[in-house]
């Protein structure tokens, strides 16, 4: 479905985008997301490679649309939506209510999203995306996981939670076990999980003050990332009959 307003005539810039600009286009290694993020993206890229040429695609809350673009100009069958961020690439719109058809896309992107819809929306936006998925259509979900390592470890010793990012921006965030609940509450099947990036105390918070250089620290410790105890979440899913 190609963007036809005006928004690429005009471009939008809301939320952080605004002032911090296209930054996960423009990645800085020294972010401490970075190891995380590039890690994630393989997964995306490595699954979206499988498909066949002709599948839709939809990148729900696509942000800058670094994937949309990407694939776009490999003559890939992708959208990008997003309420923040409009350009030639991505429509301007909310994942609550999308301008798309029933039963369209093969597969629905919902990257690092989830934690920043409300509670009370997070049902509503999965029941949204399984509208637009074909029968048996993919969901993949990359969602932080509250319960991580050092989350448990800070709890467990100062009765606190180690967020994966302030609680004004990740308004949604819940542990592993209850997005997957939600998920199969809301029509979906997961068929696997991957967990991303092991938060061991003491070494997590020395790789997020010096990420660039101990990237490959970080990348060390990957094999051990079993996704109760990893940040991120990359749930591969798929739409079951509601009706069941």
């Amino acid at each position: 479905m190609k963007n036809d307003s005006n928004d690429s005539v005009d471009p939008y810039r809301g939320w952080e985008y605004a002032h911090l600009g296209d930054y996960h286009r423009n990645l800085d290694p020294n972010w401490s997301y970075a190891p995380t993020y590039m890690r994630k993206m393989k997964w995306i890229r490595r699954h979206i490679d499988k498909l066949p040429m002709m599948a839709q695609i939809l990148d729900a809350g696509c942000g800058e649309g670094v994937l949309v673009e990407e694939y776009s100009k490999l003559d890939r069958n992708i959208d990008g939506l997003d309420l923040h961020y409009s350009s030639e690439f991505v429509q301007r719109g909310d994942i609550c209510q999308m301008p798309y058809e029933d039963g369209h896309y093969d597969l629905v992107l919902l990257l690092d999203v989830f934690e920043h819809i409300p509670y009370l929306d997070q049902p509503r936006v999965l029941q949204e995306i399984h509208r637009v998925l074909k029968p048996r259509g993919e969901l993949i979900a990359s969602i932080p996981n509250l319960a991580h390592f050092s989350s448990r470890i800070a709890f467990l010793l100062l009765g606190r939670l180690h967020r994966t990012d302030s609680i004004t921006n990740h308004i949604g965030e819940l542990p592993i076990w209850e997005n997957r609940q939600l998920l199969i509450d809301n029509g979906f099947h997961i068929d696997r999980c991957i967990g991303v990036t092991l938060t061991v105390p003491i070494i997590h918070q020395l790789i997020a003050h010096y990420t660039a250089h101990l990237r490959w620290l970080h990348d060390l410790f990957e094999p051990l990332a079993i996704p109760s105890l990893a940040m991120l979440n990359i749930f591969f899913c798929r739409a079951s009959d509601l009706t069941k």
